[in-house]
């Protein structure tokens, strides 16, 4: 995002009994509309693993509470949800309404899948092929209309968005609608650059002094001689 747009210092830092494990694809990791990384930013006990290489920097090991990088990414993926019960979160024929795990005591492991929609189907068609038939749960249709790619169908969100929703089903109204105001703002701040909303249509405004044109990166002034 633009520097002076960042959302950063808004993120809330919300601990959840669910655990959320994203497979976030590797080209999709550099992109400035991805919203995968920023539900991790604001999960402590989420885990972020790459399908791919992960970006320069990042450790390798996918420890929980960390964003890691592992060749063998399936058993990344297994050895993150250990302890709980794993849910793919994909909408494959056999899946069915996360509401049925509501009630449930035991301890979820939600496995999300960050990608475009046909990269998000390979990721899942190949760790359903090393992991096995783990069970898939859907959501309800998207309520949001503000988006920064277009989908095809309302069961197509964003993860930041789709992550939210589930939450909120397995979590309480108040995890969803924090996750949900990180997602409009995200949101609405981007189509506000782009010039397709208004600064009043933008959920807390625009900050003062903001551009739409500011620069994505502003390089540090030079020194100056004592």
């Amino acid at each position: 995002m633009h520097r002076s747009l960042c959302i950063c210092g808004l993120l809330p830092r919300i601990e959840t009994r669910t655990r959320v494990v994203l497979i976030v694809h590797q080209l999709e990791a550099v992109k400035p509309t991805n919203t995968g990384l920023v539900a991790a930013r604001c999960l402590p006990s989420s885990t972020v693993i790459y399908r791919g290489r992960a970006p320069e920097g990042v450790a390798a090991g996918g420890a929980r509470g960390e964003v890691g990088a592992t060749p063998d990414w399936p058993a990344a993926v297994a050895a993150a949800a250990a302890g709980a019960r794993p849910l793919v979160l994909y909408p494959h024929p056999s899946a069915t309404p996360l509401e049925e795990w509501r009630s449930r005591t035991e301890a979820v492991a939600l496995i999300v899948p960050d990608g475009t929609w046909a990269q998000a189907t390979r990721i899942h068609a190949r760790f359903a092929a090393r992991a096995g038939d783990l069970p898939c749960v859907s959501l309800p249709a998207s309520r949001t209309d503000k988006r920064l790619r277009t989908a095809r169908s309302p069961h197509q969100m964003a993860t930041l968005e789709a992550v939210a929703l589930a939450l909120g089903i397995l979590e309480g109204p108040e995890v969803e609608a924090a996750l949900l105001r990180v997602y409009r703002i995200m949101t609405e701040r981007t189509l506000w650059t782009n010039g397709r909303i208004a600064g009043a249509d933008v959920t807390g405004g625009i900050p003062p002094g903001v551009r739409k044109h500011d620069p994505l990166f502003v390089p540090p002034l030079p020194r100056l001689p004592p």
